[in-house]
């Protein structure tokens, strides 16, 4: 392969890549979300400077994705804490549980989604919407939340989607010293609400060493929605350089 066709590439292995280049639409992707209150302290050990907390709220998300351009069907689960940056309120993902290689292998690559393998589901059991993730043999967490109870105003459920999120991109040299260290922001912006509701919702997250969850534990559940949308990710900036800071 000539050098200016190498440069082409999207990912290895060369002839197969993990991944095929984006952009991505996602189309009737379902949400579960929980949003709770939980320790300020444990947030705080987590969340990097120079981003702040006001409050000690965290969402916890249950995604499925059944028709995702490139990637294919999937699901996922993570936590996003409310935060600010400046003037601006957001989320910063902690961390992202999922069940698909390209997905998670595009996610860290491409952008700086915090990914990595596990076993989430989204489901209806008679009338209870439930999301669940397992890390290998073990349930991490289980989220309910009563089906469809109270309808929520499509411009509400796009304003609880589409806030401003924030990740923490990190990758080492082979000398093992920071080569990127880097905040991103990113933000939905085409996206079109198919249906959206509120209603009652329970969490319970249960200890686990490599998928510590349980480590901003529930105190109170704030609100719950269930939406479904077709949307398109954005291309993530560089909201704040940590080695360019350093030097």
């Amino acid at each position: 392969m000539k050098i200016e066709e190498l440069f082409k590439q999207v990912s290895t292995p060369l002839g197969a890549p993990a991944f095929p280049r984006g952009p991505y639409r996602f189309h009737n992707r379902e949400y579960l979300n929980i949003t709770y209150r939980t320790d300020i302290e444990a947030l705080r050990k987590v969340v990097p400077e120079p981003i702040e907390i006001d409050e000690p709220l965290v969402r916890f998300e249950v995604m499925r994705m059944p028709d995702t351009t490139g990637l294919g069907n999937y699901t996922e689960c993570g936590q996003a804490i409310v935060v600010r940056l400046g003037q601006e309120r957001g989320e910063y993902l902690h961390a992202m549980y999922v069940d698909n290689h390209p997905a998670i292998a595009s996610g860290r690559e491409v952008s700086a989604f915090p990914k990595k393998l596990g076993a989430p589901k989204l489901y209806v059991d008679s009338d209870t919407l439930v999301g669940t993730l397992d890390y290998g043999t073990l349930r991490i967490a289980v989220a309910t939340m009563g089906y469809k109870h109270q309808a929520m105003p499509l411009e509400e459920a796009k304003a609880e989607i589409c806030v401003p999120t924030f990740m923490l991109k990190l990758m080492r040299g082979y000398d093992r010293q920071l080569r990127i260290c880097e905040l991103v922001r990113t933000q939905i912006q085409d996206i079109e609400i198919k249906f959206a509701f509120r209603g009652p919702a329970r969490l319970q997250l249960f200890e686990h060493v490599l998928a510590p969850m349980a480590d901003f534990p529930v105190r109170e559940v704030v609100a719950a929605s269930h939406i479904l949308a077709d949307l398109s990710l954005t291309p993530p900036s560089v909201v704040h350089d940590y080695l360019a800071k350093k030097s």
